[in-house]
């Protein structure tokens, strides 16, 4: 059975890019364009792994990371932060939030099953 991969990010080009990606590699995607809708399904759908952008209108990754954090059955799933931001300390900042780990924007396809594929063997 294909592993179930859920995809929050408001930005429907990234959305779009990370989703056909991760089909195009077999896993199953489900694609969230926000940090409640994504909570939604989270709570819905047996999932193996959740990619999360960090910055995103109305609930950001930040809310969604502490949210699934504090549920006991929630925070077993691999959370994984995508996100442009480079600053010093966000990549620590990202960890401290909940995420389990961190992946750059821009994607880079040749590099993103890898990347994936890593946070689930954890």
């Amino acid at each position: 059975m294909a592993k179930r991969i859920l995809v929050i990010e408001d930005n429907p080009v990234n959305l779009e890019l990370m989703t056909d990606l991760l089909e195009a590699f077999g896993f199953t995607v489900l694609a969230a364009r926000g940090g409640v809708l994504g909570i939604e399904l989270v709570r819905q759908e047996k999932l193996d792994l959740i990619i999360c952008d960090v910055q995103m209108p109305g609930m950001d990754g930040y809310e969604v990371a502490n949210y699934l954090k504090r549920d006991p059955m929630l925070r077993r799933i691999p959370l994984v932060a995508v996100t442009a931001l480079a600053m010093v300390g966000d990549r620590e900042k990202v960890i401290a939030a909940g995420f389990d780990g961190y992946i750059d924007k821009p994607i880079a396809p040749e590099l993103f099953k890898k990347q994936v594929e890593a946070f689930m063997e954890k």
